[in-house]
């Protein structure tokens, strides 16, 4: 195969430009193409309004491929790489490994144990997908949590109610293989391609079913309603899990992947002299503008061919830095809290991505030393303050103000020209009275300067949400180079541990704690 680089297209192209241009460099005929294969797409938006599709391809070709690389002499063309990733195989000693929770990182270490022949047996503490999705339409609608099943907890982890990202900063074999899986359950196949893949909560639902199916079939076994609420160890090695009911389950090797939220299981694992420490991690607010002004900020038009613009801005500030995440073209601004008496907020997207507004995360940086708490907890016992805070304010109706009254230090009483879409609903006010000053300064000061850099950011109607603090986890359960905890046996990986950043992160740091239980790697050339 022949890897063909920077192909541009307009975006109304249709399926033969692509394969006239893959010949047009390599100097050869359309007739020798024998096949063509996306591998990356992604938008040129530095010329507005001429914005143009980006294509790596690769291309099987009539004759010697290395003859017919020499002949075009192009730069763009090169040998296509094959570094692939494989199960590894394992040898069942009997006792199969437990996997405690059931989002990305424990989703696809179960996969990889299963494939490997050892049977794993998660237990999620959650309920599956489908209940779960009706008791956060509920909470949705009503306010009514469930601590057990909610936004956080349950079959496919916080990434299942989210815009369903799956690109990360990594350069991994694992990630094709991944994605590969994920389209196999149900996704679309342009994930496979997409610069910047994302799946939508709508079709993650169906295809975190489908992955629990196929392990299981695989004859691993999924147990929800199951929350680990003890460890069992003897000299220094994990013996055995304790769930909530009593239960005990005998296990020697546990992969804990127990999601960024699991506050209740952090200070178990303290009380049993797990080495915890605390890990900078960011607070701040959802953003919401219209979709529309983001498009043609992005485009310098409207986006007609082109999918919803997206963005990502980072400011460094004197004290500290502020940048955005997780943003979600034509999404929804959700109720994420897993604690009752706590606001939390987070973006969601469907599939199509067709809201009428865009939102992302609008965060601040935070370091140990600025904690208010001590301790390898301090962090979250600082999120959940803020997340009281918050409640106090308006219930589960989170705070929220415009960000032309921010800047002006007054409270709002209604929204502008931009609805909020933020379910039960909002709490009109002052985030001033909400957020520490830290916060308030830092945020109004990146409104003003990324608003040079996305026309528009800075839109006085934009809608403030509060607060948003459940980016990443704020505890890190250390590891060694073995990837197994203070205790022998025990595997932390995931968000949870401290070791990931998203879904696609998460899963590669559970495949690969499934690989060093397993004491193989899957990377072959």
């Amino acid at each position: 195969m022949i890897r063909i680089r920077d192909i541009q297209l307009p975006p109304e192209h249709n399926e033969h430009q692509l394969t006239y241009e893959a010949a047009r460099v390599l100097k050869i005929t359309t007739s020798r193409i024998r096949g063509i294969r996306l591998v990356r797409r992604s938008v040129d938006a530095r010329k507005k309004p001429d914005v143009k599709l980006v294509y790596t391809v690769d291309v099987s070709v009539e004759g010697n491929e290395r003859k017919l690389l020499k002949a075009c002499g192009s730069k763009r063309a090169s040998v296509a790489p094959t570094e692939y990733y494989k199960v590894p195989k394992a040898v069942a000693d009997g006792e199969r490994p437990v996997v405690v929770g059931f989002g990305p990182a424990g989703m696809f270490a179960a996969l990889v144990l299963a494939l490997a022949g050892l049977k794993p047996l998660v237990l999620e503490r959650g309920e599956e997908a489908l209940r779960r999705h009706e008791k956060v339409q509920k909470f949705f609608a009503t306010g009514e949590l469930d601590p057990k099943s909610n936004v956080q907890f349950g079959e496919g982890g916080a990434g299942t109610f989210s815009d369903g990202k799956l690109n990360t900063g990594v350069n991994d074999p694992r990630i094709g293989w991944i994605l590969e899986q994920m389209v196999k359950a149900g996704a679309r196949e342009d994930i496979l391609f997409d610069a910047k893949p994302h799946v939508g909560t709508d079709v993650l639902l169906e295809v975190v079913q489908n992955l629990r199916k196929r392990i299981i079939s695989l004859d691993g076994e999924v147990r929800f309603g199951a929350k680990v609420t003890d460890l069992q160890s003897c000299d220094g090695r994990l013996t055995g899990l304790v769930l909530e009911d009593g239960e005990v389950i005998g296990c020697r090797q546990a992969i804990f992947a127990i999601g960024h939220s699991a506050r209740d299981t952090f200070g178990m694992l303290l009380e049993r002299q797990i080495v915890l420490e605390p890990k900078p991690f960011s607070m701040g607010v959802r953003i919401e503008h219209k979709q529309s002004t983001i498009d043609r900020a992005q485009y310098g038009t409207d986006r007609h061919a082109l999918p919803p613009a997206d963005y990502k801005l980072v400011r460094h500030l004197e004290d500290g830095t502020v940048y955005t995440f997780c943003m979600c073209p034509g999404g929804y601004v959700v109720a994420a809290a897993s604690e009752e008496g706590g606001t939390v907020t987070n973006g969601m997207s469907y599939a199509d991505r067709d809201g009428e507004n865009a939102n992302a995360a609008l965060l601040v940086t935070v370091e140990p030393s600025e904690f208010p708490y001590e301790g390898p907890l301090g962090g979250m016992l600082w999120q959940r303050e803020l997340e009281q805070a918050a409640f106090r304010v308006g219930g589960y109706r989170a705070p929220a103000q415009l960000v032309g009254d921010m800047m002006e230090g007054r409270p709002s009483t209604g929204p502008g020209t931009v609805l909020p879409t933020y379910r039960p609903g909002v709490t009109w006010c002052d985030l001033h009275q909400v957020l520490p000053e830290k916060f308030t300064i830092a945020l109004k000061q990146a409104i003003r300067e990324m608003d040079g850099s996305l026309k528009g950011f800075a839109d006085p109607d934009a809608v403030l949400t509060a607060p948003e603090t459940r980016s990443s986890s704020p505890v890190r359960i250390v590891r060694g180079k073995d990837r197994q905890g203070s205790l022998e046996g025990f595997y932390p990986c995931g968000e949870g541990a401290g070791y990931a950043g998203g879904i696609m992160s998460a899963a590669i740091d559970g495949m690969r704690s499934a690989e060093a239980l397993i004491g193989a790697s899957g990377i072959h050339e």
